[in-house]
């Protein structure tokens, strides 16, 4: 799929019953386990809501500024745990939404979710609304976030956060680029600041909500809990070995608090 203006190919592979986005090439911009669809595949989408875990979600975040869509796994899941939020999207390509709804399922309701087509930069500093939370996770084929990690980015991002507002923002790249992005939003938000070290490549962790490992399930046979314990090994084992072969690497996040 192309579109003028844009020279990079969108493009879905399979393997192990996921489902990966591609942007012309073997990186991985996205992904999706078609038996939980709304669930967070990549580890590093997890790792971007850990600021969930600070706050109650009964009360807290209001409203969403996500700046990138991808394969819509933020917003799948916000939109599916959290009912009374309100989701932002800025994304600079006009074939992304189409192309998630048809291949990863995004949600089509205007009420909570809304798509605007734009460049997040520019609409960080010029829209005039707030946002309890903003993520930015935009990236072009080349895996380059361009204005999305500069300072003047940063400090747009503080201004658009609502008081105990926070931003999370993905850094990816070497240990050198992080440093340095990382310095950019030390000072856009005055040292308020967490930054999240990088997962190792390959390692892969299940998070259930209210337990910790697999459930139990007395109603069904040993024969069928076993077999299904096999398959998630079996599936966990083939998304590693393509961490390791280099489909999608190493990221950072900074967390900026208001």
């Amino acid at each position: 799929m192309q579109t003028k203006g844009f020279a990079h190919s969108i493009e879905v592979s399979e393997e192990a019953g996921v489902r990966y986005l591609h942007f012309g090439s073997a990186w991985v911009q996205g992904a999706m386990r078609m038996r939980k669809p709304d669930a967070l595949e990549l580890e590093y989408t997890r790792e971007m809501l850990a600021c969930l875990l600070w706050r109650d979600w009964a009360l807290w975040p209001r409203n969403i500024l996500l700046i990138g869509l991808g394969a819509g796994s933020l917003v799948k899941f916000l939109y599916r745990h959290l009912p009374r939020t309100r989701l932002h999207v800025v994304e600079i390509d006009p074939r992304m939404p189409a192309f998630a709804a048809q291949h990863f399922g995004l949600p089509a309701d205007p009420a909570r979710v809304r798509i605007d087509i734009a460049d997040g930069s520019v609409f960080v500093r010029t829209h005039p609304g707030r946002f309890d939370l903003i993520l930015v996770d935009g990236f072009d084929h080349r895996a380059r976030a361009g204005a999305l990690d500069t300072p003047a980015f940063y400090r747009d991002c503080l201004a658009r956060l609502s008081p105990r507002g926070v931003m999370a923002t993905n850094l990816f790249g070497n240990v050198r680029g992080f440093d340095k992005s990382l310095r950019r939003v030390d000072e856009a938000f005055a040292g308020r600041v967490i930054a999240l070290p990088p997962g190792e490549v390959g390692q892969r962790h299940r998070v259930r909500a209210g337990s910790r490992g697999h459930r139990s399930h007395p109603g069904r046979p040993a024969r069928a809990r076993a077999a299904a314990r096999r398959r998630d090994r079996a599936e966990s084992a083939a998304a590693a070995q393509a961490d390791a072969r280099g489909r999608h690497a190493a990221h950072r996040y900074a967390v900026g608090v208001v």
